[in-house]
């Protein structure tokens, strides 16, 4: 049995902000984790050719 990613991604969002309500700075690494993580997956394409 796996995750489908349309299940993960609202468990994931739901968890990060409640960390983030009890941590605030951690909105800090949230954020930028996530701005690399984006940029990381939208240039992948240009490398697998």
């Amino acid at each position: 049995m796996y995750l489908q990613m349309v299940l993960l991604t609202p468990i994931i969002s739901i968890l990060a902000g409640i960390l983030i309500l009890m941590m605030p700075r951690l909105l800090n690494y949230v954020v930028a984790f996530y701005l690399i993580i984006v940029g990381l997956i939208g240039l992948m394409p240009h490398f697998v050719r």
